[in-house]
């Protein structure tokens, strides 16, 4: 089975998403879409599942968090346009 040559590893979706928030302000976002074109360029519209995929493995490895209107959200049942951020963020101190 040959991957086509913008089929993104999903370590390297990963990746991509995790060197963006570094390049961002601890309370940042970023979209799922930056992440597929940081890896896929012109085909980025291709690798949005795997940029979705990739932040559901980051959310369960505990870095990040998938929100919506500002509010964590599950990504299983999540509709619509979702953001990502660092996990911890807008926590208030136990």
């Amino acid at each position: 089975m040959d991957e086509s040559p913008c089929a993104a590893s999903d370590r390297d979706m990963e990746r991509a998403i995790l060197e963006l928030l570094d390049k961002r302000a601890a309370s940042a976002t970023i979209c799922p879409s930056e992440a597929a074109r940081a890896v896929a360029g012109e085909e980025w519209r291709e690798q949005m599942d795997a940029a979705r995929e990739a932040a559901r493995r980051l959310v369960a490895a505990g870095l990040v968090e998938i929100t919506q209107r500002g509010e964590v959200v599950d990504l299983a049942t999540a509709r619509g346009p979702i953001r990502i951020r660092r996990r911890g963020v807008g926590e208030e101190p136990a």
